[in-house]
């Protein structure tokens, strides 16, 4: 069987499962409707806004969404919410391959 390679996080999910640590939910159709609820409002877009950004920036947001195969209207509300949200999480960036010339 193929081994499969997790990530530190998936790695950790997986221990605390194999400790039985995990415990069912008491009425998970309810708790599923409830969280169907919570997406629904999310990913609901009843709301247009025009923003001033300068040309750089939005090359790059345009970029980044490329590389993540969405719409950069797309990608520029899920970073919003996820700010908005407490999760968006600040990495260091990578160096952007797509505007790396063959040289560099």
């Amino acid at each position: 069987m193929k081994e499969l390679k997790l990530e530190e996080e998936e790695k950790k999910i997986l221990e605390s499962f194999e400790r039985d640590e995990w415990e069912p939910v008491p009425d998970l159709e309810k708790e599923v409707k409830r969280h169907q609820i919570y997406a629904r409002n999310t990913l609901k877009k009843d709301k247009r806004i025009n923003i001033r950004i300068s040309s750089k920036d939005l090359e790059e947001l345009q970029l980044f969404a490329i590389e993540d195969g969405i719409p950069y209207q797309t990608l520029i509300s899920s970073i919003l919410h996820r700010f908005l949200s407490g999760r968006l999480v600040e990495k260091p960036r990578q160096t952007n391959r797509i505007n790396q010339s063959p040289s560099q």
